[in-house]
């Protein structure tokens, strides 16, 4: 069954006393672009997430994100320097009492000057963390995996449909054509009738060679087979889809093709209602083509 790009994932882990949500959402795209965001406690681990969802999906834009729960402690621990902070206290009092000065050197400017304090992030361990991440990941993939499928199951039922109304077009195309080469068969033959009551003359090889090339000019025969055939293709590569054989690309080959036809089959239609079951053909095609932009 085909897949859609377009889902959602969410899934939780925790690492000691840090808990974080992971949440990876996609979309339609040509190739596979995953981009993820990782709190600066786990960067380290980026390229292991991101690989994460290169082995799991084929196409899509894929953006992950790793984030902080908003239950969990903050990842940071201010430290601080009392041996850097007592050197300023030391220098503070020396100048005062060299220069004459009070001494107002408080807590909150102690605290503000370089090196005295600094944020630290706490050290987990790392085949804990990997085992956490990795876990976290797969779940949140799972969910979005889910989605997907669900919504590849809602663009099977239509792309069904619209290929449906498609093969039927198919046959409007070649019954009217039918209709409409005999009308000209039958107008050259009026046109050959009153031509030999006019003149007394009448080329039976040349009337039977403009018939024939009149037939010619107008016969979509190969085109609608073409298309029907190319509707069965389609229908194939539909039900063979899975998760190691993404079809998308596929798919929109056989449009483009199926799109030269509807082309060819229009450069043909002289006739008002041929050409108006052309134009609903190439208005069909185009619905499919853009529901095929979201198959995976």
């Amino acid at each position: 069954m085909i897949r859609s790009m377009t889902g959602f994932g969410r899934a939780d882990f925790a690492v000691g006393e840090l808990a974080f949500e992971v949440e990876v959402r996609s979309v339609n795209h040509r190739y596979l672009d995953v981009r993820a965001k990782l709190p600066r406690v786990l960067a380290r681990c980026e390229a292991r997430a991101v690989a994460a969802v290169q082995a799991h999906l084929q196409r899509g834009k894929v953006d992950m994100t790793i984030s902080h729960a908003s239950s969990s402690a903050a990842p940071a621990r201010l430290e601080i320097d009392r041996e850097a902070a007592g050197q300023y206290v030391e220098a503070a009092r020396e100048l005062a009492l060299r220069f004459h000065l009070s001494n107002e050197l408080d807590v909150a400017t102690l605290l503000a000057l370089p090196g005295v304090t600094r944020l630290t992030e706490p050290e987990l361990a790392e085949d804990e963390l990997e085992r956490a991440l990795d876990d976290g990941v797969a779940r949140a993939l799972a969910a979005l995996d889910a989605m997907r499928e669900r919504e590849g199951t809602a663009l099977a039922s239509e792309l069904d449909g619209r290929l449906e109304r498609v093969a039927a077009l198919a046959g409007e195309l070649e019954s009217r054509s039918d209709v409409v080469r005999e009308a000209v068969r039958e107008r050259l033959r009026r046109r050959a009738r009153q031509l030999e009551q006019d003149t007394g003359l009448l080329d039976e090889a040349r009337l039977h060679q403009e018939i024939v090339l009149a037939a010619d000019r107008l016969d979509i025969t190969e085109e609608v087979v073409r298309l029907r055939s190319h509707v069965d293709q389609f229908r194939a590569i539909v039900a063979e889809a899975g998760r190691a054989t993404p079809v998308g690309r596929r798919l929109d080959f056989l449009l483009q093709e199926m799109g030269r036809e509807a082309n060819t089959t229009g450069s043909k239609a002289n006739d008002a209602e041929l050409a108006h079951f052309v134009v609903e053909l190439k208005t069909e095609l185009e619905r499919v083509r853009e529901q095929v932009q979201n198959v995976e």
